[in-house]
């Protein structure tokens, strides 16, 4: 077996997103290897094996590299079916996507965002602003964070209410009604979790534990239940960023060549020239290639890596991504 399940996890240690992969391969108790990347651009590693996404994080399984945690959890739950840890039957799987598709896309996340203090010491980074307005395509001055924290506030409540008064309102110690925490845990509580650590972000006169009580307990299960799984999890291999880049370049592909459906509104052919890109946040930057796959859940583009130019396969999510046929080749500009 290749070392570390020739998985290479490209992020930063607060990322809140990371922390929804990292959680998972813990509870898993699969073993990796990571990179850490600096919370601002430029990410000279990512750069390196021909990627052009921006966002964190990033996982390679040999020369594949999967683009959001959305795609990057599907994948492990299919190469790693043994225990694994997603719904099994149709209602439950539909709990676990709508709660996906709630803190993603429906809102909260970008919420919780908001309602980021504006004392926190990352905004006096001018380097740190420009960045995150880069990465959301809004402003980050402190003064607009200041104004638009109430409304956030509001929404946020709503959405601490909406647990606390359905879903966990039961007593249940997890989403499912399982014995241990599953990847619908993973997929509703991230955005709260980040929000219950950072300080100032949520005032207590709102959001005291008086208030949500069944949704601070469940947080804190989940915190026990990662803390035991980490005790007896493969420990975690570091790779300076030049280790990282010779595994990838040197590893095998992780997935044969897929096929692209002749039915998709796109129409697009395999072997085209494309680029993909998220329209929600990241979208300033395009990651271009050879169209190798391309389905109703991904997109699979082959481009090269700037290191021995060898093949690398990016994988996207079809969920708030463009996809869009190019002429001429070479790398995109954006």
């Amino acid at each position: 077996m290749a070392p570390y399940n020739d998985i290479v996890l490209f992020h930063y240690s607060f990322s809140p997103y990371a922390k929804r992969v990292i959680w998972y391969l813990t509870l898993r108790g699969i073993e990796y290897a990571q990179c850490i990347q600096p919370p601002a651009l430029p990410r000279e590693d990512i750069n390196a094996l021909g990627v052009k996404y921006r966002r964190i994080p990033i996982l390679s399984i040999g020369r594949d590299v999967y683009c959001d945690t959305r795609l990057i959890l599907q994948k492990l739950e299919e190469k790693f079916p043994s225990g694994a840890i997603g719904a099994s039957d149709p209602e439950q799987k539909a709990v676990q996507k709508l709660l996906e598709t709630w803190t993603i896309d429906g809102g909260v996340f970008s919420r919780a965002a908001q309602a980021i203090p504006p004392e926190m010491p990352l905004l006096k980074d001018p380097k740190w602003v420009k960045d995150r307005e880069d990465y959301m395509g809004r402003s980050w001055a402190k003064e607009d964070i200041a104004k638009g924290r109430p409304e956030a506030l509001a929404h946020l409540r709503e959405a601490f209410e909406l647990l606390e008064s359905t879903l966990l309102a039961d007593g249940r110690q997890w989403i499912l009604k399982t014995k241990q925490p599953t990847l619908a845990d993973v997929e509703a509580i991230w955005p709260f979790h980040w929000l219950s650590t950072m300080e100032g972000a949520l005032p207590p006169s709102l959001f005291g534990k008086d208030h949500f009580p069944n949704v601070y307990a469940w947080i804190d299960r989940f915190n026990t239940a990662v803390k035991v799984a980490r005790s007896s999890a493969p420990k975690v291999t570091t790779l300076k960023g030049s280790e990282a880049i010779q595994h990838v370049t040197q590893a095998g592909l992780a997935e044969p060549d897929g096929e692209v459906d002749a039915q998709d509104p796109l129409g697009l052919k395999k072997g085209q020239d494309v680029e993909s890109w998220p329209i929600d946040s990241g979208f300033n930057h395009r990651d271009r290639g050879q169209l190798v796959a391309l389905t109703r859940q991904e997109v699979v583009l082959k481009t090269q890596a700037k290191i021995g130019h060898i093949d690398v396969h990016i994988h996207h999510p079809r969920t708030n991504f463009r996809i869009r046929a190019v002429s001429g080749g070479g790398e995109s500009k954006l």
